[in-house]
């Protein structure tokens, strides 16, 4: 493990791709990145080189990444609604599996503690589980009124958590799929009737790594949503009874929304920020409203990813460029 500083970021290796990126992942050993790109095809970079190999399988973008625990698998989920299981530690990375997984937009793509079972979710409003590795589809349950954005395991191994484009966070019990409760996140929903819009949403879900807190962050105060005019808005909750703690706002970004969050073992929240504001890396802690720190990013963010042990975050960005940040000095 590294000595985080948190007041240290910043970009250490910057590398192009063919087309805007829109989600990245870092892998579980932290020696290789996998960005997803508007073109529809994934990009594996290697840390710190940055030798790239491009992927193509999907027939859209895909929103979804996530790596098994040992990283020699990557799970992609695309807009045209497939999951597809790629070899992505081989020279020569391939499509292992391909399933067809949801009706329209597959938004999230997770691991459970124990890297035995995935979740996807997305805009057909169910929650399905596989097998990490056989993709043997475990269960499925139509779970939200509205599109679902994210969902989070608990570190318990013993809950899942979901969230929608109303700002709805429910909280389920796997053994079961019972309902446990539901946490209000209705501040990150933003109607506006003059554009005839709904904007917003639980973008990311995090959970502490002791369980104690959940964050879901997005965005407020949408005023013009196509105008992208909102601000950037990370709600805090605490585990045992759902009750809301704090509401971090920021202050001087009217053009933001926070598309991924990650927690740190002190319970600072590493989040970015992308709009027409730019991008922005944002840390959180327990005890103030606002942020405690903002590193400025060359570009447009649209995803993040954390790898704790070696201090590294990866963004993704509108001009085509993965950055890997450094929080050390």
């Amino acid at each position: 493990m590294i000595d985080l500083d948190i007041q240290k970021s910043h970009v250490i290796h910057q590398w192009k791709a063919d087309s805007p990126l829109i989600a990245c992942r870092i892998s579980p050993r932290g020696d290789q990145c996998v960005s997803a790109a508007q073109d529809s095809t994934l990009q594996r970079w290697n840390i710190p080189g940055g030798e790239k190999v491009v992927l193509k399988g999907h027939e859209s973008w895909a929103h979804a990444l996530t790596y098994n625990t040992t990283g020699d698998l990557l799970i992609s989920g695309g807009c045209e609604g497939r999951l597809i299981w790629w070899s992505i530690a081989d020279v020569e990375p391939k499509a292992i599996r391909t399933i067809d997984a949801h009706q329209g937009w597959i938004r999230g793509v997770e691991r459970s503690p124990d890297g035995q079972t995935l979740v996807s979710v997305g805009n057909d409003r169910t929650i399905r589980l596989w097998k990490t590795d056989s993709g043997e589809k475990l269960a499925e349950w139509s779970a939200h009124d509205r599109h679902i954005y994210s969902a989070a395991f608990h570190p318990d191994g013993v809950h899942l958590l979901t969230g929608d484009l109303m700002g709805k966070i429910h909280v389920w019990k796997l053994a079961d799929r019972t309902l446990v409760r539901t946490l209000d996140g209705s501040t990150l929903y933003g109607p506006n009737p003059g554009q005839a819009a709904e904007f917003g949403g639980v973008r990311s879900l995090a959970i502490s790594p002791n369980g104690t807190e959940v964050f879901a962050a997005g965005t407020h105060k949408g005023s013009n949503p196509f105008g992208a005019v909102h601000e950037p808005l990370l709600l805090r909750f605490q585990w045992t009874d759902g009750a809301l703690t704090k509401s971090h706002v920021c202050d001087g970004i009217p053009g933001g929304l926070l598309f991924r969050a990650c927690s740190l073992n002190d319970a600072t929240v590493v989040s970015v920020s992308g709009g027409s504001t730019g991008g922005i890396l944002l840390f959180f802690n327990a005890t103030q409203e606002k942020e405690v720190h903002r590193a400025m990013l060359p570009n447009i963010a649209r995803d993040m990813d954390l790898h704790a042990a070696t201090g590294l975050v990866a963004s993704a960005h509108h001009d085509s460029h993965l950055r890997i940040s450094g929080l050390f000095a």
